[in-house]
C-alpha cells in the first residue's frame, strides 16, 4: 500500500510518524509512505520512507498534472492532498481513474466554505454549540456600525480575518489602553480598539474581516476520524489558557455530540479538526479544519492512533476497525527535539526509518 503526502502542515512530521510506528507494531501492514515538498530539508522526509522534491513554482492546473503524472509513474494507492487540496478533491475521478483514491476531507464546495469563517458560520446548523455572534466589515464604517451592533450585547469583542489559519490576525479589541501600552505589558492577542479604528480609516477597503462576540472560556480541540458523515473516532483536548501549560484530554458529551452533528451536516471524511471555545459554560463552535491539527500527536496519547484508525478503515471496512478506550482526563504535551537533516539526499532514494528511533 502506497500513500503519498503532498506539502502540508507541520504535523505531517507526526502523522506519518504514527503511521510508522502502526505499521511497525502489526496494526497496518506493508505499507510505504512517500512525502514531497518543495523543501529539501524538510523534517518529515525523515520519517517518510521516500522524498520526492515538488516543484516549487507550480500551481493550480499545473499542480494537478504533476500530481498525476506522480500517482502513474510512482503506483499511488492512496494520495493524502495538503498543498491544492481543493483542486485535488475536484479532479479525484481522474486520480481513481489512475487506481489513486484521494483522501478527501469533504466535497470541493464544503471545502471552500469551511475555509470561509463567515460562510461557515452562517451556514452552520448547531442550536447546542452555535458560533459566536459576529459581522463581516471591510471598512470602517461597516466597523464602526457592526461595533455598535454588538456591543450592545456584549462586553468585549475581538476581530479576526474571515479566512486565516493558526489564529493568525485575531485580537481582543482593548477600550482602555492603547496598543503600545499592550506591547510594553507583554499581552498577547489584543490591540488598542482607537489603534485599531485609526488604522482603518486610513484604508480604503481591507480584507473580510469579522467583528466579534469574545468567548472567555477555555478552548477545546478535537482531532477526529470520519466517514461519510459518520465519526469513528473522536478525542477532544481541553487546552490550558497559560502558555506551555498541559492539555487535558476531556469526553465532554456535548462537545463530542457536537462533533457528530457536524460530520453528518458537512458529510465528513477522514481526519479533520473541530475547534471550540467555552463562554457561560458551555461549548461554541470556531471553526472545523480540513485537516490534521498540530496538536495530533498529543491526541493520539490516549490511546488511539487517529492515522492508523483512518488506513485500517481504507484497507478492511470501518466497520471492522476497533477504536480502542479514550484515556479520560490524561493531561498530554509536547516537547521540542533536536533532529539532523541530510541535505544531500536524492529525490526518491530511501532514506532511515528514525522515527522509533527518537521517540
Amino acid at each position: 500500500m502506497h500513500i503519498w503526502f503532498n506539502r502540508a502542515f507541520s504535523s505531517i512530521y507526526t502523522a506519518i510518524g504514527l503511521l510508522k510506528q502502526a505499521d511497525a507494531r502489526h496494526q497496518i501492514d506493508n505499507i510505504k509512505i512517500t512525502y514531497s515538498s518543495p523543501n529539501p530539508e524538510a523534517p518529515a522526509k525523515l520519517v517518510a520512507d521516500f522524498f520526492l522534491q515538488e516543484p516549487s513554482h507550480l500551481k493550480g492546473e499545473e499542480y494537478l498534472a504533476w500530481c498525476l503524472h506522480v500517482c502513474e509513474h510512482h503506483q499511488v494507492d492512496i494520495f493524502w492532498p495538503g498543498n491544492e487540496a481543493k483542486i485535488i478533491v475536484q479532479n479525484q475521478e481522474r486520480f481513481a481513474a489512475l487506481g489513486t483514491r484521494v483522501v478527501a476531507v469533504a466535497a470541493p464546495e464544503i471545502l471552500k466554505l469551511l475555509d470561509n469563517k463567515a460562510q461557515f458560520c452562517d451556514a452552520v446548523d448547531l442550536p447546542s454549540a452555535a458560533p459566536a455572534a459576529f459581522r463581516v466589515f471591510r471598512n470602517i464604517e461597516q466597523f464602526n456600525a457592526a461595533f455598535q451592533e454588538l456591543k450592545a450585547d456584549f462586553t468585549h469583542l475581538c476581530v479576526k480575518p474571515s479566512k486565516s489559519v493558526y489564529g493568525l490576525g485575531f485580537s481582543l479589541l482593548d477600550e482602555k489602553k492603547s496598543t503600545a501600552q499592550i506591547l510594553i505589558a507583554g499581552e498577547q492577542y489584543k490591540i488598542g480598539l482607537e489603534d485599531f479604528k485609526r488604522g482603518l480609516s486610513e484604508m480604503a477597503e481591507c480584507r473580510p474581516m469579522l467583528l466579534m462576540e469574545y468567548l472567555d472560556g477555555p478552548e477545546y480541540s478535537v482531532d477526529c476520524v470520519g466517514n461519510n458523515g459518520k465519526v469513528i473516532a473522536a478525542i477532544p483536548r481541553k487546552k490550558s489558557p497559560l502558555p506551555g501549560y498541559a492539555q487535558t484530554i476531556v469526553l465532554d458529551p456535548k462537545i463530542l455530540a457536537a462533533v457528530d452533528q457536524l460530520a453528518a451536516q458537512f458529510n465528513l471524511n477522514g481526519i479533520f479538526n473541530v475547534q471550540f471555545k467555552e463562554a457561560a459554560g458551555q461549548p461554541r463552535l470556531l471553526e472545523i479544519n480540513a485537516r490534521m491539527s498540530g496538536g495530533i500527536g498529543m491526541a493520539c496519547q490516549a490511546g488511539v492512533n487517529l492515522p492508523a484508525i483512518y488506513i485500517q478503515g481504507l484497507l478492511h471496512g470501518f466497520d471492522k476497525v476497533y477504536v480502542a478506550p479514550i484515556l479520560d482526563g490524561l493531561l498530554v504535551t509536547e516537547v521540542a527535539i533536536p533532529i539532523t537533516i541530510h541535505t544531500k539526499m536524492a529525490t526518491m532514494v530511501r532514506v532511515p526509518d528514525v522515527f522509533e528511533a527518537i521517540n
